[in-house]
């Protein structure tokens, strides 16, 4: 089993915050304004944030030409249909059960990685996708009657989720020799095309400028998620297995569900703090060091 490193370990934890609190924040942000209209705004003001990491730590932007098949099938599976998809559908859900469904993401991970990357999982490893999937149900265990309600909405995060799990474990197996922070700038670049495409096909009036309350949600979006949280999910996604990278995002969902509890009045349960203790059993499944490396160590 990985030991996650220093550096690692403070990237997952802000990653968790950010990603985390930003439910109830995409939820104030879409609410009364078109949901794919403001995740271009938000990818339009991030994109330069990451440009200008880069500049910084001189990282280099090109990309040889061919590599470009991987890096737009990279995009597609990780970023086109998890952003486009996630943000349509959370204006038919509240942000908590958006959170806890789209988090279904690591048990698809996993699947993908035994299905179609031949990834073997030993007793601890199935032990925690158990546990997520546990977790997951009780965290919607008062949620069933209104997701029934928002079927197409259920289904969008659904896919979303699956399609990001697979992104995942492509993430993991790509053949792709840039840095991780350069494939993280052109794809979110080209997120940032399909999102002005799908917005300008989709809502193309009324256009209104974003009101205060929604600016300050795109600039969360655009600093703390474009900027930070999505390069680093794709740096622990290829230096980690697949299986403890998305397993050790699993606290965001809970976060998610507790801030939209706290921000926007959403009600919580015994389930909820079930849930937690089953999160806590699953991230531990696959991140605790086994004897032996303890032994070494």
């Amino acid at each position: 089993m990985p030991r996650l490193s220093r550096q690692h370990l403070l990237m997952l934890i802000f990653l968790t915050l950010v990603w985390g609190s930003n439910w109830p924040v995409m939820k104030m942000g879409v609410s009364g304004y078109p949901p794919l209209t403001f995740r271009t705004w938000s990818l339009l003001c991030g994109w330069p944030v990451i440009g200008l990491v880069l500049w910084r730590l001189k990282v280099p932007f090109r990309v040889p030409r061919s590599q470009w098949r991987e890096l737009f099938t990279l995009a597609f599976f990780n970023m086109f249909m998890w952003y486009g998809l996630v943000i349509v559908a959370l204006a038919s859900l509240s942000s908590g059960r958006a959170a806890i469904l789209g988090y279904t993401m690591p048990i698809f991970s996993a699947l993908w990685g035994v299905m179609l990357f031949h990834t073997p999982l030993r007793m601890r490893g199935w032990l925690g996708v158990a546990s997520a999937a546990l977790a997951a149900l009780l965290l919607l265990w008062h949620e069933v009657s209104a997701l029934s309600g928002h079927p197409v909405g259920v289904l969008l995060i659904l896919l979303a989720a699956a399609s990001w799990g697979y992104g995942t474990q492509r993430m993991r197996h790509t053949t792709a020799t840039v840095a991780t922070l350069t494939l993280a700038f052109w794809m979110t670049g080209l997120t940032t095309l399909v999102m002005c495409v799908l917005a300008w096909l989709f809502e193309p009036c009324p256009w209104a400028m974003p009101s205060e309350r929604v600016w300050w949600a795109i600039a969360y979006n655009a600093v703390g998620v474009f900027g930070f949280a999505q390069p680093a999910w794709l740096i622990l996604a290829r230096n980690l297995p697949p299986l403890a990278s998305t397993l050790s995002v699993m606290f965001i969902p809970v976060l998610g569900a507790f801030s939209g509890a706290w921000w926007l009045g959403e009600q919580l349960h015994w389930q909820d703090l079930a849930a937690v203790l089953l999160i806590v059993l699953a991230i531990a499944s696959v991140l605790w060091p086994a004897r032996e490396a303890v032994r070494q160590a």
